[in-house]
This record gives structure tokens, C-alpha cells and sequence, in this order.
């Protein structure tokens, strides 16, 4: 599967996903290079396991939903665990995709060139230039990240990327939640590894405008400014929140 190059494992998060899951699976695993792949199954209440499992993916399960980064170590712990048993080539790099991504994985491949040539640690899907949408939480975690690294991301929460297994490494433990995509960007920036960011013509993240899509999104800011906070933002971090007013604050920022 691999055609004789040391391969790229694929990592898919996956919550109440069965309807997409298993066309992630598949597209993932005809990228060029991409063997294995690895979805966690982040405590869903659907059979997400089942229809992963059957389309040929090694699957990982949550008993409860962990978020986005407690998933991704999850897989990446299992591919080790798999790599030793098996005796199986050690993955160089990892893809990062989440399995609502089901109709352009095939997309998401220029991100897999420049971490197998070396030209890259890290690859990150941003949207073009004209398409970008950044909201109250992409701001604060783009402010936190110039103030910590002096470099500012254009989509510091996609989801979808790739990195070496040295990059990773270096970023875990990952920070909580959506604060992993944050931590992530710090710690390898940091590292002075290249972290270089691919326009790709994604799907913009979604939220629902009810009253649960704006506790989604103060969750959100909450799980970012903790990871800077961690990273050592410490006052611009907390004041980020306070000022918000907290959770009910945030709340009613979101409002629109």
C-alpha cells in the first residue's frame, strides 16, 4: 500500500459519525503513501466503531467524548502500541483529519509532501486568503500565539494536518480540547521546527446559532485560553476570559 516509501498513518477523530466515517476511512487510506488508519471513536453514541472497523480502519474507542486532542494521542498510543507488536514500519509522520471531512480527503493530500521531503515538520489547511472567517475565539487564539511566538496563524484551530513523529513529540502532552490545536502550533514553533500552512478550499467550521452552538464556542475560547495560559500567556490569557465576563459573558457575546 505504501509503494515502497516508509508510510504516513492517518488519524481520524470521529464523534456520531457513522454516516461519514467509513467514506473517510476509504479515501484516506488511497492517499499516496497513508498506511495505516487509525480512527477514534470519541464516545459516540452511534455505531461511528462499527462503520470505521468495517471499512478496514483500526479502531479506537472512547467510552465518553474526550475532544479532539485526548483522541489523537489516543491513536497516536495505539499506533505505537501497534508498531512494536507487529514489528510494522514506523510511521514517519502523521495525517490529522477529522471524519466530517468524509468528501475532500483527497483534498487535504498537498499537505503530505513537504512533511515526507523534510521541507516541513508541520502542514496546516488554512482557507484562501478571501474565504477566511475568523470569529472571537480563531482571534484570541491568533493574539495569543503572535504574543507567545511572534508568528501569527492564519487558521490556528483547523483541524486538518500534518506533522513528524519528532514534531509530535515535541508538542505532547497536547493541551485539552481545542486548546491541543494552540498548544500544538506554540510548541513546535517554539522547537524552531517549519510549520508551513497550505491554502486549501475547506469547509468552514460550522456552529449551531442556538443557544448550544454559543456554549460550543465559549467552551471553546475557555479550552484556548487555558493552553495559553499554560504555555505562559498567563496574564493576557486570564484577562482574555475575565474580561469576557466568564462562560455567561462569552455566552452573551455570541448572541449574533
Amino acid at each position: 500500500m505504501n509503494s515502497g516509501r516508509t508510510p504516513i498513518a492517518c488519524v481520524i477523530w470521529a464523534k456520531d459519525a457513522q454516516r461519514q466515517v467509513a467514506d473517510s476511512v476509504q479515501a484516506a487510506a488511497a492517499l499516496p503513501g497513508v498506511d495505516p488508519v487509525i480512527v477514534c471513536d470519541d464516545g459516540s453514541a452511534d455505531e461511528t466503531g462499527k462503520y470505521a472497523a468495517a471499512a478496514g480502519a483500526i479502531v479506537v474507542n472512547h467510552q465518553r467524548s474526550r475532544g479532539w486532542a485526548a483522541s489523537v494521542e489516543s491513536a497516536v498510543n495505539a499506533l505505537g502500541i501497534l508498531e512494536q507488536r507487529d514489528r510494522r514500519t514506523e510511521a514517519t509522520a502523521l495525517l490529522l483529519l477529522s471524519a466530517a471531512a468524509a468528501e475532500r480527503v483527497a483534498d487535504y493530500a498537498p499537505l503530505l509532501a513537504p512533511v515526507r521531503s523534510g521541507d516541513a515538520a508541520l502542514t496546516i489547511a488554512v482557507p484562501p486568503a478571501d474565504a477566511a472567517d475568523t470569529g472571537v475565539v480563531d482571534t484570541a487564539a491568533i493574539r495569543g500565539i503572535n504574543e507567545l511566538t511572534g508568528w501569527s496563524p492564519r487558521a490556528p484551530l483547523a483541524l486538518e494536518r500534518c506533522l513528524n513523529r519528532r514534531a509530535f513529540e515535541l508538542a505532547s502532552p497536547l493541551a485539552a480540547g481545542w486548546g491541543g490545536a494552540v498548544s500544538m502550533l506554540i510548541d513546535v514553533q517554539r522547537a524552531g521546527l517549519e510549520i508551513r500552512e497550505l491554502e486549501i478550499d475547506r469547509p468552514r467550521r460550522q456552529s449551531a446559532p442556538d443557544l448550544t452552538g454559543r456554549f460550543d464556542r465559549a467552551v471553546q475560547l475557555a479550552e484556548v485560553t487555558r493552553a495559553l495560559a499554560a504555555r505562559g500567556l498567563v496574564q493576557a490569557g486570564l484577562n482574555e476570559f475575565k474580561e469576557s465576563g466568564g462562560i455567561q459573558g462569552i455566552l452573551k457575546r455570541f448572541k449574533r
